[in-house]
């Protein structure tokens, strides 16, 4: 029997995989270079995991797949929207339905053709889950409970916490003389609107360094200590008399003293009872936690990086639940490589992606995100630890490797640096082509999501992470620009930005900006941003013009622990590509990994599948 078996292992960067293996420190990924070969490979504009990883499934480029960022635009609206997935109404007395805005018909769709089975785990952009001989569990595009990517809750007694990024804040008491009466957040009401509540009651235990939570879920009773990660509890939100949504959460105590700080996980679906279906067969999830001995993360972001990105606990605390997130896909892994005998089987390991997103700053001691501070040692050498991690999960996948198994290590994307963030939106500004309303200038008073532009006076708009759009007549709800225009001012929009050079540090922040035309061809380029922009290394749109905003000045240092990043030119960034049979390793791109599973299972191409195999 054919058997392939694809390990992903998201954001490896060439430069430090190339340096590690000459080191001797990745030794299963050399014992797959000596056997086949490495490369690096290829990767989408915009090298993001949701186009990237699409890319790789189906073969054909974004404009053939519809996946270009994680967020589109409404344009009658302007407003942002999620891209992976929506949900469609079917009726006033049905539930909605999960739909899945990646198109293109990817490689386990043409193996069930031809008889052969997939085992897919938690590949981005299958959510919710497509039929097909085998099983699949999803992956990145997965919602928390209450729709977002990953919505936690921060439990305080200060009264001058703010929300950070995807959080919500829960006042607590001053003090911590208990029992403490509280709330979990659940999903928004659909029928009388506002939130679900959970109620919970908190009983800090000082001494014991703890606090016990008691509530209707299960356990009933919760111990929760003092710098640590709990297990997971099972809560359930009433919608009426014989409804409910059911959820999964973990707690992090962050401290006891001076005052109680909780951290509450973002509401995963239930494995056994999800709000929407999340693997295909149903009952996949829930026979999954049977066979690895215990719940798991469900949400398509499972590392926690909005906890350390706001600052709500530690790096230990966040390695610690990254930790979890590794032997929760490794024990996946192991369970399918033990019945695997045909077809594809493929598992995703999303950490050392977060990871380095968190931690590149402590490769740079002068990284703005340090704030002038020496970053401490302890945590130099975490993300090399990732790829060790990474090589030693390949080194168990090949025990189960015979001679005629195929196995493929990819990344999706490489990394670098993010130092500098770019005001796109406050460029067109001050380049005449957006305009805010009342005589408003660029800053914070101007906010997000475009809601102070004038759109009778703006000819183009920056949202997402690497996309400008045009206000064109006819396409946006209040569009000026005409359709005869429309190639004019992208080339003259697209001379005014490339180039353009950061007064601050003398660099060149755009390489490029290139018309979509020229980047994506299929059916789905009308619903790219107009212009790609390609940042050079060590930039990257700001984090208030990804979300419509106009911000102070054309350039920012970032501050936050969010330090590294690859939404760069995609040259810049190629993934890594490795295999245990000789191949062409020239040229080679994501848009060749279906063609060549295909092949190495026997079955030929796809009609539409752009790229070739690069088995020798």
């Amino acid at each position: 029997m054919k058997k392939t078996i694809v390990i992903g292992l998201d954001g490896l960067e060439p430069r430090i995989v190339e340096a590690m293996l000459e080191a001797g420190q990745l030794p299963n990924l050399a014992e797959l270079k000596r056997r086949g070969g490495f490369s690096r490979v290829a990767t989408t504009s915009p090298a993001q995991t949701p186009v990237a990883w699409s890319t790789f499934a189906t073969g054909v480029n974004p404009g053939g797949h519809g996946i270009f960022d994680f967020i589109r635009r409404d344009p009658r609206t302007y407003l942002p929207d999620f891209a992976l997935n929506r949900y469609e109404a079917r009726g006033a007395f049905l539930p909605p339905k999960a739909v899945n805005l990646r198109r293109g018909r990817p490689v386990w769709d043409l193996l069930t053709e031809a008889g052969l089975g997939s085992t897919i785990v938690r590949c981005p952009c299958t959510y919710p889950p497509e039929p097909l001989r085998g099983r699949m569990l999803s992956g990145m595009g997965v919602p928390d409970l209450r729709g977002g990517l990953g919505t936690a809750t921060y439990y305080t007694s200060s009264d001058e916490v703010k929300p950070g990024e995807s959080e919500n804040i829960v006042q607590l008491p001053a003090g911590i003389e208990g029992p403490i009466e509280t709330y979990l957040i659940g999903p928004r009401n659909p029928k009388g609107g506002g939130d679900l509540r959970f109620d919970v009651t908190l009983h800090p235990d000082l001494a014991g360094r703890r606090v016990i939570l008691r509530s209707a879920g299960a356990p009933k009773e919760l111990e929760i200590r003092e710098g640590e990660w709990s297990d997971w509890v099972r809560v359930k939100f009433k919608l009426g008399m014989l409804q409910s949504v059911r959820g999964l959460v973990r707690f992090h105590l962050v401290q006891l003293e001076p005052s109680l700080a909780l951290y509450a996980s973002p509401i995963n679906f239930d494995v056994e009872t999800p709000l929407f279906p999340i693997s295909h067969p149903a009952d996949y999830a829930a026979t999954l936690a049977e066979d690895i001995g215990g719940l798991y993360h469900t949400t398509g972001m499972v590392e926690d990086h909005a906890g350390l990105n706001n600052e709500r606990f530690g790096e230990d605390a966040f390695l610690d639940q990254c930790d979890t997130a590794w032997r929760e896909r490794e024990a996946m892994l192991l369970r399918e490589l033990d019945r695997f005998d045909e077809g594809l089987l493929y598992c995703l390991f999303d950490t050392p992606d977060r990871v380095q997103h968190l931690f590149w700053r402590y490769l740079e001691p002068d990284h703005p995100a340090n704030q002038g501070r020496a970053p401490s040692s302890a945590y130099a050498g975490v993300i090399e630890e990732q790829y060790r991690r990474g090589d030693a999960i390949v080194g168990k996948a090949l025990q189960y490797a015979d001679e005629d198994t195929f196995v493929v290590v990819l990344s999706d994307h490489g990394f670098g640096s993010f130092r500098r963030g770019v005001n796109l939106n406050t460029m067109l500004h001050d380049q005449g082509l957006l305009t805010l309303r009342d005589g408003m200038k660029p800053g914070e008073e101007a906010g997000d999501f475009l809601k102070s532009v004038d759109w009778s006076k703006t000819q183009a708009y920056a949202l997402g992470l690497s996309g400008i759009y045009l206000n064109i007549e006819g396409r946006e709800g209040q569009g000026i620009v005409k359709p005869d225009d429309v190639a004019s001012l992208k080339t003259s929009i697209a001379q005014g930005l490339a180039g353009m050079v950061d007064s601050a540090t003398s660099e060149v922040a755009i390489r490029s900006v290139l018309p979509r035309e020229s980047v994506y061809s299929g059916p789905f380029v009308e619903e790219a941003p107009d212009l790609l922009v390609n940042f050079s290394r060590g930039y990257r749109i700001s984090w208030g013009s990804s979300l419509g905003g106009v911000g102070e000045g054309h350039f920012e240092d970032n501050r936050k622990k969010w330090s590294g990043d690859h939404i760069v030119d995609p040259a810049l960034v190629p993934g890594v590509l490795f295999m245990n049979r000789p191949f062409q390793d020239k040229d080679a791109s994501l848009l060749d990994l279906a063609p060549t599973i295909l092949d190495a299972l026997g079955v030929p191409k796809g009609s539409a599948m752009e790229g070739n195999s690069l088995l020798s």
